[in-house]
């Protein structure tokens, strides 16, 4: 125990501290003893320090004091020695080492303010603190190097002031490059705010600027807050665009989900129609109409589409069962017609017109009645029935040429020209008009070509 002059007392029946008592195999005090050497510490990374940062693990007290036998504790400084103390708790070696020990604990505190110092800390705390152990210096009841210490507190209270203005600066910086991130974010907030139209990446993209800006410190209080109406300013309106974009969608989905309800109603009642060709080309337009009337919501619109589909399914199987079985039936008249055909392919006006225009009936009679036949086979059984035909219509054409009246009589009236124009001929040549004459034989000729061909139409039939 110590009183408050520093003088250390023994007390009856007490256990000295571990920190006390000197350890096995140390040298006695007042000898030379070895302490490990001081080791730098490092400023923080961006941080400069006028000078390393020592902390000694342990000091020589016998170099910088002594305790007289009878107590005294004394410590050499570079103004004289002092009394520092007086120790009664045992003998002068031990009491060495207790005051060196205060030493040690006091260095321990300096090296503590300029590892602050070199790491950032506040500075100006870091500054009164130095100052304020630097004042207890010249009273401090230890041993050790005073005057060291002292310069080492100086020269904190010295560069506080750089370091202060340093970390001012850092902040200062700081401050700027985070308000000026914060603006860009406000930017590219109020940009989405206003365009975007991907809406789920967009609102992503809202969440993660919301993040970083949480994480962004040091700006400052009535900037930040203006920054931060304009992020919620813009949230909120892409919000409301949002919003009023998909109570659109809602709406539109809706009606086509009324109007695709309509449609499946038209198609359900057309399921059973039998106007194959008509109601085809309907449910064609129907198709289009549900392509134009937008989507339903998504369990809707599937549902509507199966029953719409299953529908035009039913109608689509009739027809297509109708249409295989009016195949067959076209098919068989195909046969059939090929038979009518090979029985009358013999028909010969030339033994005899009436007959031959009799069986032409009949086989006209006999392919009505048998229908339709394939459309590939339709022109090959025409054209062979178009054959026998136009056969015996040729033959009726030239026995009516042949039989003619009016034919006859022109035939007769181009011969009555020629006598004409051959008469006035033999005038012109009797009165000596040569050129008259020339000219009269010259038609006298034409009309008898006329007259030639004429009569020849109807001997040639």
């Amino acid at each position: 125990m110590t009183d408050s002059n520093g003088t250390a007392k023994a007390t009856p029946g007490m256990t000295p501290r571990p920190s006390d008592v000197p350890k096995p195999g140390a040298p006695k005090p007042g000898g030379t003893q070895a302490h490990p050497k001081p080791h730098a510490m490092k400023p923080a990374p961006g941080v400069e320090h006028p000078h390393p940062v020592l902390v000694p693990s342990s000091s020589d007290p016998s170099e910088w004091g002594r305790v007289d036998d009878d107590g005294t504790a004394w410590v050499k400084t570079a103004e004289g020695e002092r009394v520092v103390g007086s120790w009664q708790a045992g003998d002068a070696a031990e009491g060495l080492a207790h005051f060196g020990r205060r030493f040690d604990d006091l260095a321990t505190e300096v090296a503590l303010l300029e590892a602050r110092l070199a790491a950032g800390a506040d500075a100006r705390k870091t500054k009164a603190a130095a100052v304020t152990l630097a004042e207890s210096l010249p009273t401090a009841s230890v041993i050790g190097d005073i005057d060291g210490l002292s310069r080492r507190l100086a020269a904190i209270a010295e560069h506080s002031e750089e370091a202060a203005a340093h970390a001012k600066e850092e902040k200062e910086k700081a401050r700027h490059e985070h308000t000026e991130r914060k603006e860009q974010l406000c930017a590219e907030a109020e940009k989405i705010a206003t365009e975007s139209t991907q809406w789920k990446a967009a609102g992503d993209r809202l969440r993660e600027i919301l993040d970083e800006w949480k994480s962004i410190r040091g700006v400052d209080r009535k900037v930040d807050d203006a920054l931060w109406k304009r992020y919620s300013k813009a949230r909120e309106a892409f919000n409301r665009r949002r919003g009023a974009h998909f109570a659109e969608l809602d709406r539109e989905r809706s009606a086509a989900k009324t109007r695709k309800e309509e449609l499946c109603v038209r198609a359900e009642e057309l399921s059973g129609s039998t106007d194959w060709v008509g109601t085809a080309g309907v449910f064609r337009d129907l198709l289009a109409e549900w392509k134009a009337a937008g989507r339903a919501p998504r369990e809707a619109d599937e549902a509507l589409w199966r029953r719409f589909k299953s529908a035009q399914d039913v109608f689509f199987a009739a027809r297509n069962a109708a249409v295989n079985e009016r195949d067959a039936e076209f098919e068989h008249n195909a046969t059939a017609k090929e038979e009518l055909l090979r029985a009358y392919e013999n028909i010969d006006p030339a033994n005899g017109l009436d007959a031959a225009r009799n069986s032409l009936r009949e086989l006209q009679d006999k392919w009505d009645a048998l229908g339709k036949v394939p459309r590939e086979r339709m022109q090959e059984l025409e054209g062979k029935l178009r054959a026998i035909e136009k056969r015996v219509r040729d033959a009726v054409d030239s026995q009516w040429r042949r039989t003619d009246p009016e034919a006859m009589a022109r035939a007769a009236q181009f011969r009555e020209r020629v006598a004409q124009f051959e008469e006035q001929a033999a005038k012109a040549t009797a009165a000596g008009k040569k050129r008259d004459a020339e000219k009269a034989l010259e038609q006298a000729k034409q009309w008898r070509e006329w007259a030639e061909a004429a009569e020849g139409a109807v001997s040639n039939l």
